[in-house]
């Protein structure tokens, strides 16, 4: 697949870490060209595949090998094998119920059109250098595969996990050996556009800190929330963060306690894999705050030290914040709640 970046994706706004107003964007021209790709991929003749496949690599010649080859791993090239033919006419088949709730969920794409297209105003304005994607494509995929992704030249988003989060499908026992609740309940419409910009920002800026102490690679995740909160201004901060609103409250409430509890364990400096799998991975909660506390509660501490760095700094643009040094970030922070 051509430069795929998959994606993993409010009580306020992410206002706080912003120095400045919202910049007028109004005269960025951007224009996202809808392809509803599931549309023709569910019509095509399963009595004919191989004519059926040639007429959509017309139309997609550029999705459609990373449909086939990336999202449903079939054999690269022009295979039209027997074998390959009864694949697609099984998933055809078997998805049929998951198009016809994608359909009811999201009938009309216009209103995602138009949210991406401003926050693409947003990375213009702030990456001019960075090349625009030119489509929006949707599709539907197989339920434990890639969702919301972006290719060579489209925001591509996979419809199968946007169909509410109390979508059967999701609910069911089968749904939840894939995704347990506290993931599906983000399978919603509300999260396209936001996931669209967390892989823009990941392209931007891929992740490489892996083998980073525990703060740092918190820091570093505070800094794509800063940048994606300067991508979407206007969208709430849940969606953003990926927290409940109950969830984020109580990252409020306890920032202190929370502190002083990595401080107290001397976490901080920490390179154990196991030590980040609880701060930043998903989970129901973080095991060492108890079940009121969100999962990956590391994202939260991160987009704080970002925020009192800025404080400090607030002429630094979002490109050069990405830049920066993680480390730096903290010990400049000085980051002491209370």
């Amino acid at each position: 697949m051509k430069r795929i970046v998959l994606i993993l994706a409010g009580i306020m706004m992410l206002a706080g870490c912003r120095s400045k107003g919202i910049p007028d964007v109004s005269g960025i021209k951007v224009s996202l060209q809808v392809e509803r790709f599931e549309q023709d991929f569910f019509a095509i003749d399963t009595n004919n595949i191989p004519a059926s496949l040639q007429q959509l690599g017309i139309k997609y010649p550029g999705f459609l090998p990373d449909y086939l080859q990336g999202i449903l791993e079939l054999p690269p090239g022009s295979d039209t094998s027997l074998q390959v033919q009864e694949v697609l006419r099984r998933f055809i088949a078997d998805y049929h119920s998951v198009k016809v709730a994608a359909d009811k969920a999201i009938p009309d794409i216009a209103p995602f059109k138009k949210q991406a297209e401003h926050g693409l105003q947003f990375v213009k304005y702030y990456f001019p250098a960075y090349k625009l994607p030119g489509k929006l494509i949707t599709f539907i995929g197989p339920m434990e595969g890639y969702s919301d992704i972006l290719t060579k030249d489209a925001l591509a988003v996979g419809l199968q996990l946007h169909l509410g989060k109390d979508n059967a499908l999701y609910t069911s026992t089968t749904g939840q050996e894939f995704f347990p609740l506290y993931i599906s309940r983000r399978f919603t419409p509300d999260y396209i556009v936001v996931n669209c910009m967390k892989n823009i920002v990941n392209d931007i800026a891929p992740g490489k800190y892996v083998s980073k102490p525990l703060v740092e690679q918190m820091v570093e995740e505070g800094k794509r929330l800063y940048v994606l909160d300067q991508l979407l201004p206007e969208t709430a901060d849940t969606l953003k963060i990926g927290y409940t609103a109950r969830e984020l409250q109580w990252c409020y409430n306890y920032e202190g306690k929370i502190w002083n509890f990595f401080l107290t364990n001397n976490l901080l400096m920490s390179t154990e894999p196991g030590l980040m799998k609880d701060y930043l991975n998903e989970a129901p909660h973080t095991l060492a705050f108890g079940d009121d506390s969100p999962g990956f509660v590391g994202l939260f501490v991160g987009r704080q030290i970002v925020k009192k760095y800025l404080e400090k700094h607030p002429d630094v643009s979002p490109a050069e914040l990405l830049k920066t040094d993680g480390m730096k970030i903290f010990e400049e922070s000085k980051y002491k709640p209370k």
